[in-house]
């Protein structure tokens, strides 16, 4: 076959094209007209606050399902809140891995209680335990208030509660955090903290 150099640009031109069209996916046959759903885009964000420190970084987590009334919505996703002013929309290294903590099997999601001389973590109820943990605090601080002290020859009415600590979530805004330190404090309970200082 004779062919000059302007019939071979023509033709090698042609082939690369058409070779180009087949690579990046367009076909001859015919395209179905369907664009492609955002994972997102029926899904539920709720706003939250990360659990991991005292900074209480904004989130927003995407669920998904059709709140029906025996369906259970999964978590499919989980960002920073970029309207929270704390973070603005930023998270650190754990606060990114927050997806890895939902999802991960080892995570607690009901109470559990070990009886005294078992080997075996025993599910209980909400309601149970916190009643259990109720009766254990009132029999603390029945048998351990100070009420009253002495000192240079009178007696200083105190109520204080050595016995028992009172942990504090610092993820919780400040009005839960104030009332949490008033009931601790109504109870008489000295040691106060905040899981900030952990």
């Amino acid at each position: 076959m004779d062919m000059n150099r302007r019939q071979f640009l023509r033709v090698s031109g042609a082939g690369l094209v058409g070779s180009s069209i087949v690579a990046l996916g367009f076909s001859p046959t015919a395209a179905l007209a369907e664009t492609r759903s955002f994972k997102l885009a029926r899904t539920t964000e709720t706003r939250s606050t990360c659990p991991y420190c005292s900074v209480s970084c904004g989130v927003i987590i995407y669920t998904l399902g059709d709140k029906a009334k025996n369906v259970k919505s999964a978590i499919v996703h989980v960002e920073g809140d970029p309207d929270n002013p704390v973070n603005r929309g930023t998270l650190c290294p754990k606060g990114a891995g927050l997806m890895d903590m939902i999802g991960s099997p080892d995570r607690l999601k009901f109470p559990q209680v070990r009886e005294p001389g078992s080997a075996e973590w025993k599910r209980i109820s909400w309601d149970e335990a916190l009643t259990r943990v109720a009766k254990h605090m009132k029999a603390d601080r029945d048998a351990n208030l100070v009420k009253t002290v002495e000192k240079d020859g009178k007696q200083i009415t105190v109520n204080r509660w050595n016995t028992t600590g009172f942990l504090i979530s610092s993820a919780s805004s400040n009005e839960a955090g104030y009332l949490s330190v008033k009931v601790a404090r109504g109870l008489g309970l000295v040691s106060l903290d905040t899981q900030a200082r952990i």
